[in-house]
């Protein structure tokens, strides 16, 4: 029966008649509900290697030509390298693609993407998203469903001058489904083990050869994977729904029009993070919960998000000019029990209101055998954000200060005895930031001789950055038998701006239209920002002094704000087709300083996550990706990345008691912490392609093997993971429009690190995901 239910589903998916398609949904319901369940995208070609961009046409305002043809380091990413390498979200790309680490940590909120040894944990961005043309400003919005993907590309290396702000790491681009290239409905239903459920519809439609539309929706639920040391429930459970709508109109040959609006909802445990022990052995107070989830307030996070963008482009003679409009709505809510632990010290909670507008006006030249390619356009954003971020300082965490307090007071005879059971710090936070920036690049074609080209660009980059702060505390005490209290209170507001120019260089030399050579130099830059969080680090302080005094204006600004990171970027690289189009290589060697490099880390005091300015760190590596297509049956694929990011000036200094500075880190020649060394990608494809009449059309089999490592976790490079790999297989069953697979990750039950931390001298992992076995089912009606 079980072999019997899906061969009839493909069958099913073959027929015409549309009592046979209302029976196929049904029965395609029905295994979801028994536990089979989901598909794969259908290529009806064989699978020799070909150019993506000549398959799949996708209109970018900025660039002149395909991205191969470009001066950068690039990996495109289609329907089929999704599939064979199970990228179901933003976070599954680390290692398919050389150089990038995105670990899978915490909760939707945490996307940190690490590109070259230029990464961010928190706050703002170093590597910039758009889909479908739109730049997602925040990255609490960077993880989202996938059910709607066409491709991905990554842009590996500066991308400031045409993209600005915080792409000095890179780029990912990501394009939704055409309604004018797909046509009818696509059903999709997933099933694993852990209790994962999936299921998503879309329908297509061309109502005429000027208006097409697209509408669909998904639902995802995830058991979790990792269990509650004393409650035994899973900690890491999701829901989630949303859906998209795109609509694409053509009023005349020359005009288009392109509404894209998505909505999703989420709501998820999250931070499971096991005990590793304390950093100082001798401070081990909880040696019985090594190894162990034990927090006793459950960490949460849910998130609301609305993205709407509108395409608009008009093809002149000779140029197109192009609008881009976007529209991001967020409203969420991150809840942790911010020691980890069984202790009662304190609880994190944060409420994030975001609103961001964004224009990008650009004009390019069009047209073939272009002497002179070029590019210009004007973009500005403005985002409202207001966080409302209390912290609340419970039994232990009381307990905590009266220590601190005690130390501080031991040479006074007078003590203090702190009677509350509780020290709510509430925050409210506005930080609104606008910028604007003006941009032009030129592509000068057969310079000197035919084949070289050269590339000049610049971008006028300015941002404005402001924080309205309103933070406060009461602390009640008994003080020689009479009650009393203490006061903290931080209202104000501060601001900065940036002016940045972004440069580009390069030179490239056209072998023939499919092979090229080039060397580039860009330069990046990710802005500075404000650390919300370290007003309840300010105002445990002032509470915790002996004589306590409140800090200027300016203390508190150089104590919340971190500065711009910059970076040069210099790069020699080449994209080759060879054999006949039967192989693509894709190789890039890089040179990288980084000046004032933003690093993310705990307060010392434990209270809170900040970003701070490590001084100048240096990368350089190399990146190599082939695919190849032996048979007709037989393809490979394979990528390697190397990295080596060290800090060249990251020394942090401590006032003694005479006031003088002196040497507490250096971490100077250290590795720059998420940054793997080696990030490895080895795939395989088979193909059987049955005879005509055959109960199935084709039997597809993919396995790939993702790596990575060393990745050092700290600036003191004290805690590691070593080079790890997790291999990946799928099998799909495919007959007409209809397909069933059978898939597997982490075949080999890997274990490893994904995350590590250190907070209040106590190291906290998150681990990566086990064996996970499941069935996918797809029909296509």
């Amino acid at each position: 029966m079980r072999i019997v239910q899906p061969v009839l589903f493909l069958l099913l998916c073959k027929q015409k008649n549309k009592s046979m398609k209302r029976n196929t949904l049904l029965i395609g319901l029905t295994l979801l509900a028994t536990g089979s369940a989901w598909a794969e995208d259908l290529p009806k070609d064989t699978l020799k290697v070909v150019d993506v961009e000549e398959i799949v046409v996708i209109a970018s305002p900025k660039e002149n030509r395909k991205l191969r043809q470009q001066p950068t380091a690039v990996t495109l990413l289609s329907q089929k390298d999704m599939q064979a390498n199970q990228v179901k979200s933003i976070k599954d790309l680390t290692s398919v693609v050389p150089n990038i680490f995105i670990p899978d940590y915490g909760s939707k909120l945490t996307s940190a993407i690490y590109i070259r040894g230029i990464g961010s944990r928190i706050n703002t961005p170093s590597v910039g998203l758009y889909v479908d043309n739109v730049p997602y400003i925040d990255k609490s919005a960077f993880d989202f469903n996938y059910s709607d993907i066409e491709r991905i590309d990554v842009l590996r290396g500066p991308q400031g001058t045409l993209y600005g702000r915080n792409t000095m790491g890179g780029l990912i681009k990501v394009h939704t489904k055409s309604p004018f290239t797909y046509q009818g409905t696509d059903l999709r239903l997933s099933a694993g083990t852990y209790n994962n459920y999936n299921a998503s519809v879309t329908h297509y439609h061309r109502s005429s050869d000027k208006f097409a539309f697209s509408t669909g929706g998904f639902y995802e639920h995830a058991g979790g994977f990792f269990k509650h040391s004393d409650t035994g429930k899973r900690v890491d459970k999701i829901n989630a729904a949303g859906g998209r709508f795109r609509g694409i109109y053509l009023p005349t040959e020359n005009l288009k029009l392109d509404l894209n609006v998505s909505y999703e909802y989420s709501d998820q445990g999250g931070y499971p993070y096991f005990y590793t022990g304390a950093t100082n052995p001798k401070a081990e107070r909880h040696a019985d919960d090594i190894g162990k989830i034990t927090n006793n307030d459950a960490s949460s996070y849910y998130r609301n998000l609305l993205n709407a963008g509108l395409n608009l482009e008009y093809q002149g003679n000779g140029f197109v000019l192009s609008s881009v409009t976007g529209f991001q709505h967020l409203k969420d809510r991150m809840f942790i029990d911010q020691d980890f632990l069984r202790d009662d010290t304190y609880t994190l909670e944060q409420k994030q209101r975001q609103n961001t507008l964004t224009e990008e006006i650009t004009f390019k030249s069009s047209g073939n055998n272009r002497r002179w390619d070029w590019v210009t356009g004007a973009f500005g954003f403005y985002q409202w954000l207001d966080t409302n971020a209390p912290v609340t300082f419970k039994k232990d965490g009381i307990g905590m200060i009266q220590q601190l307090m005690d130390q501080a007071m031991a040479e006074s005879p007078v003590k203090i005895k702190l009677t509350d059971s509780a020290m709510p710090i509430p925050g409210q936070f506005g930080t609104p930031s606008m910028g604007t920036a003006l941009f032009h690049q030129s592509v000068f074609n057969d310079v000197l001789f035919e084949g070289l080209s050269a590339t000049v660009g610049l971008r006028l980059d300015y941002e404005k950055i402001k924080i309205d702060y309103n933070s406060s505390a009461a602390l009640n005490y008994v003080m020689m038998g009479r009650p009393g209290a203490r006061n903290a209170e931080f209202i104000g507001n501060a601001s900065n701006d940036y002016l940045q120019l972004l440069p580009k260089f390069a030179l490239k030399y056209n072998f023939d239209r499919l092979n090229n050579i080039y060397a580039s130099a860009s330069r990046g830059y990710r802005s500075g920002g404000y650390n919300i969080q370290m007003f309840s680090d300010l105002i445990s302080g002032q509470l915790m002094q002996a004589r306590p005094t409140k800090p200027t204006a300016e203390e508190i600004e150089a104590t919340i704000s971190y500065k711009p990171e910059y970076s040069w970027n210099y790069e020699v690289g080449s994209h080759l087709t060879l054999w006949d189009g039967k192989l693509q290589a894709d190789l890039a060697a890089f040179y990288m300083d980084t000046r004032d490099q933003q690093v993310a880390q705990f307060a010392a005091s434990g209270l809170g996550r900040t970003t701070v300015n490590a001084g100048k760190s240096r990368s350089y590596g190399m990146e190599a990706a082939l695919r190849t297509n032996l048979t007709d049956a037989l393809s490979l694929s394979g990528s390697y990345g190397y990295t080596y990011a060290t800090f060249t000036d990251y020394v942090i200094y401590k006032k003694d008691p005479s006031g003088t500075l002196q040497e507490k880190e250096n971490y100077n020649g250290n590795y720059v912490p998420f940054v793997p060394k080696h990030t490895f990608n080895l795939g395989a494809q088979y193909l059987f392609t049955l005879a005509p009449r055959y109960w199935l059309d084709r039997v597809q089999l993919n396995a790939n093997y993702n790596a990575a490592g060393r990745i050092y976790w700290t600036e003191n490079n004290a805690a590691s993971q070593a080079f790890y790999g997790t291999l990946n297989g799928r099998v799909s069953f495919e007959k007409g429009n209809g397909a069933i697979a059978l898939w597997v990750r982490n075949a080999l039950d890997k274990k490893y690190e994904a995350f590590y931390f250190e907070s209040m001298g106590n190291g906290f992992e998150q681990r990566g995901r086990p064996m996970q076995l499941g069935i996918d089912i797809r029909c296509r009606f």
